[in-house]
């Protein structure tokens, strides 16, 4: 329990972190990666090479510190933690390395003078509260998973059923336990951990799946990304009836139950959560506007089934918006996603509920667009492929 002093004190940092958060969580992973390689195949380089695993880290830490008088303020940003974590097998027994390396960081960073021992036991005993209510609630989703239909806990064995090339840059893996058991059924939006090794070296992935359960088999449909290590290998090297290794189901970005309209809008691969949320609300009656932006035909996936769709169910509308349109393409706009043309692709009624996925600055676009034209800000969801940040701009 932290006393009134230690809170006192956890306050007095938040003006250091505002201005020196990304420098401490740099440092605390130069710190943790390079002294518990057992904890490496948790974290994607590619993010660390970005900085945005760390600008990740540096606005959670602020966040916790602003409210650590009132921690139900952070609202979602501990189920998004807790999701994470659950798709990627964070145990108890990896809290300890993060913990010393953060105490250690802050200590280096920020200098004795500053990050006194009274300002490191507070740090120490906020961490340990903070670590507490994020084991306890992974712990539920553990035991949840384990006991649920078809559910299991850690690592299960799958088989390639099914490898299908989409478009240019995405394939779908099509994946069957291979022991014959029954499927964990999930959300419509939710992801997948995913256990690799590739030349000796462990590596772990979300992928969201891209089609409703249906007891038998999962689906996920991964883009080719420059330089990488997982995805290049699914693509190039994993074939029908190789042997890969799954977490549960995960994640908080799902179809909630409404009545009200539903717009899907994704640009390149984030197109893979729609699919499921479009083929679980088909059925339901109320209006489905899905609006993709790609490159090119060449690289838009999916377009086919989700034009299928409008013809079978009156209700779904599909709208394609190429930045990068080749002579022979036809959509329905061309260049990036305007204002304008999301206005004139949205239903009438703005009450509605929104849900948006694709790279970061579009989805600052589309937020920004969407509570221009007055959807509710509450009705607009979204998710990051990789660590979260602000989409204010």
């Amino acid at each position: 329990m932290l006393t009134a002093q230690q809170r006192t004190l956890i306050k007095a940092t938040v003006p250091l972190l505002e201005t020196g958060g990304e420098a401490l969580t740099r440092h605390f992973y130069q710190l943790m990666l390079g002294e518990y390689p057992q904890v490496r195949p948790l974290f994607n380089q590619a993010h660390q090479a970005s900085g945005d695993q760390q600008r990740a880290l540096a606005n959670g830490v602020l966040m916790y510190a602003r409210n650590i008088d009132r921690l139900e303020a952070l609202g979602p940003l501990v189920g998004q933690i807790v999701s994470k974590h659950v798709s990627l097998q964070i145990l108890p027994e990896h809290y300890p390395i993060v913990g010393s390396c953060l105490l250690r960081a802050i200590r280096e960073v920020l200098g004795e003078q500053i990050a006194t021992d009274e300002v490191i036991d507070a740090w120490g005993a906020a961490y340990g509260q903070l670590a507490q209510i994020l084991i306890d609630a992974e712990e539920g989703a553990y035991a949840a998973n384990a006991e649920a239909k078809g559910g299991w806990r850690g690592a299960r064995g799958f088989r390639v059923a099914q490898k299908i090339v989409e478009s240019e840059e995405i394939v779908s893996l099509h994946l069957v336990p291979e022991d014959g058991g029954a499927l964990l059924d999930f959300q419509p939006g939710q992801y997948i951990g995913l256990r690799l090794q590739l030349d000796g070296e462990e590596l772990r992935r979300n992928y969201s799946l891209s089609a409703c359960g249906n007891g038998r088999e999962y689906r996920i449909s991964v883009k080719r990304e420059p330089g990488g290590k997982a995805s290049n290998y699914l693509h190039d090297r994993v074939q029908v009836g190789d042997r890969l290794e799954l977490f549960p189901p995960a994640g908080d970005f799902v179809l909630r139950e409404s009545n009200k309209p539903l717009v899907l809008i994704s640009a390149g691969v984030g197109i893979t959560p729609a699919l499921s949320m479009l083929e679980a609300a088909r059925g339901h009656g109320r209006p489905i506007h899905f609006i993709h932006c790609a490159r090119h035909a060449g690289v838009h996936a999916f377009r086919g089934w989700v034009d299928a769709q409008t013809l079978a169910h009156p209700q779904v509308r599909h709208f394609v918006c190429y930045s990068e349109p080749r002579d022979e393409d036809q959509g329905h706009a061309e260049g990036f996603l305007t204002r304008e043309q999301l206005a004139e692709w949205l239903p009438e009624e703005r009450d509605l509920d929104a849900y948006f996925l694709g790279p970061k600055p579009f989805m600052a676009q589309v937020k920004k667009h969407l509570r221009e034209l007055g959807v509710p800000e509450q009705q607009s969801h979204y998710e990051f492929f990789g660590p979260a940040s602000s989409l204010e701009a």
